[in-house]
Parts: C-alpha cells; structure tokens; sequence
C-alpha cells in the first residue's frame, strides 16, 4: 500500500497529525507534554516554520504549521524522533511510539485556516476531557484568548481574520470558538480532497498544476489519483439527473429526488467543494442538512444492491478514481 501523498513547497500551510501506535498514549505525564513543545521549540529555530495552532491530546497532536523552506519532513522527522528517542529512554522501552508517520494535508489558508484552528481548539471538548477548550492546558487556545504569548506560536493572522484591532480579536475568536460549544460545528477535514489537500476547487486546481510541472511530492508516492481531473459539483449535477431521467433544475428543488440525494452524495465524496456550496447548488440547502443526506445515502448503499450499481455506473461515467 502506497503511503500517504506528501507535498513540500515554500509557503505551504498543513495540518499535522500523529498517532500513538495501535492508538496507544504517547504522553504520560505533564512533563511529557512540556517536552515535546520543546522540541517543536527547537525544531522552529532550526528550520524556521511558523506554528498557527496546536493541541495535544494522550495518543495523538495536532499542528497547523506553515512552512517558509521546502522541509514539513525534516521538521517532523525532527520533533517525533527527538520525542520518541526521549520516551524509549524514560520508560526503558524500544521501537516505535508513533502509528507510523505523521499525517499532513495541505490547507488553503484564506479558506480554513481559521476554522481548523477553531477544529483543533475544541478537540479536548469532542473527547470530553473539559468543558471549555480554555480549561485544557496543553493546547494553544489560552494564548489567543488571553492575549499572552507564546514563543513558539504566531496568533496574529488566525486572530486577524476576526478582527483587525488586536485589542478585540481575542474575545471575537473566544467568541467564534466558544458559540458552537453544544453544537456540532462542520469538521473542515471532511473537505479534505484525496486525503492530501484541503481547500477550494481553484486551490486544488492549483496545486494539482503545480504538481504537474514541478516535484513538489516526495518520490515515494505515485500521485495519479491527484493529478487526475476531477468532475465538478455541476457536471455531476448533470450527469446524475440525466442517469436517473430528471432535469437538472427538478432534482435541485425536489426533496425526495434520487438525483438530488446521490448526486449530493457523489458531490460531496469526489470534489472539494464545502457542504455549503453543495446546498447552495442543490435548492438552497443548509451545510447540517448535506452533511446528514450523505450519511443517510452511504448507509442505504450498503443495502441496496440497485442503488449501489447506480453509484458504481455514476462514477464510470464521471471518470471518478478509486484510491
């Protein structure tokens, strides 16, 4: 099996993730959690990256990193084998600590940054560990909210994008962050497009161009399934009303269409489109409402042999790559 897609290239914004092996924890005391910052610490001063946000939870962190230089795997080669070598000897333990490498997608900053930041913020919350992302001490939530700093993290463009005046920004993000507690804010990784990149059509258009004509991805990794074209939202629109003999603009306003359901199903599985501009093309529907009929499709795939051929003929005829 392939290992995962790794794009490098200057100015490049990632979410990073790691895993304990088979899940396992990786920190196992409160200095645990301050010697990793460390080695994030060193690791910046060395290779000269930017830290927007982080959180790290027992098994596993999250980093959204923006690098100047081409080298997100010297960074993390870095950090998780500086922090592996430092658990083997505390615990007298050998091999890996890390359910094999990192995990880095590619973001749109313009686009997500903000909200993976506001993701990655609430992670304690979702695993209920707290009931207010400021209570968990091992993220860098405190330091947006509180407008202390921290060495290693660069706040100004995540709290920039609220508000312009620094004296305001920090309740206006504690404010974004804290309103959707109770709630079940969309989770930006859903977006994510050939588990590698997360942004608009046009920024994966972009990087898939770039990836064309340069060496942005490691040689490792066959890329095929990323330079390939994929269809857009409304050429499937189209597609799927013609298989299933209804007019475009019937299946967009019909509730119970077939066209519609599958159509927001394949939209949703296959481009980079947000669930919020799928409802906007198919009548008008709100993102909580995309996100349930894809569920509810994918469950019904599983029991319905005809529906299940229609998708598999649907994906034929859009050209769609299986990976």
């Amino acid at each position: 099996m392939a290992r995962p897609l790794r794009i490098e290239f200057e100015g490049a914004l990632y979410h990073v993730t790691a895993r304990g092996n088979e899940r396992r924890k990786i920190f196992f005391s409160k200095r645990d959690f301050e010697k990793f910052k460390e080695y994030i610490a060193g690791a910046q001063k060395k290779f000269g990256f930017l830290l927007h946000s982080y959180v790290l939870m027992d098994n596993h962190y999250h980093l959204m990193v923006e690098t100047p230089e081409k080298n997100l795997s010297r960074i993390m080669h870095h950090i998780n084998g500086s922090y592996t070598t430092y658990i083997n000897i505390k615990r007298k333990r050998s091999g890996h600590l890390f359910q094999g490498r990192y995990k880095a997608i590619v973001v749109d900053k313009d686009s997500y940054l903000l909200e993976l930041s506001r993701y990655i913020h609430l992670n304690p919350v979702r695993a209920n560990l707290v009931r207010k992302p400021g209570e968990y001490p091992y993220s860098s939530y405190r330091f947006f909210i509180s407008g202390e700093e921290e060495g290693m993290l660069t706040q100004k463009e995540v709290l920039g994008m609220v508000a312009r005046d620094e004296r305001v920004a920090s309740e206006r993000y504690r404010t974004f962050v804290e309103d959707t507690l109770g709630k079940e804010p969309e989770n930006p990784l859903k977006q994510v497009y050939a588990g590698a990149l997360l942004g608009c059509e046009s920024f994966v258009n972009k990087i898939r161009q770039r990836l064309e004509n340069s060496n942005l991805g490691t040689r490792e990794v066959s890329y095929s399934q990323l330079l390939k074209a994929s269809p857009t939202p409304e050429q499937i629109l189209d597609v799927t009303s013609e298989h299933f003999g209804e007019s475009p603009g019937a299946a967009t306003v019909n509730s119970r269409s077939v066209a519609r359901k599958v159509g927001i199903y394949l939209a949703k599985k296959h481009t980079a489109a947000t669930n919020r501009q799928i409802g906007e093309l198919f009548g008008g529907m709100g993102y909580t409402a995309v996100a349930k009929t894809y569920q509810r499709v994918a469950r019904q795939i599983g029991k319905d042999e005809a529906l299940q051929v229609a998708v598999q003929e649907l994906e034929e005829k859009l050209s769609i790559v299986k990976g």
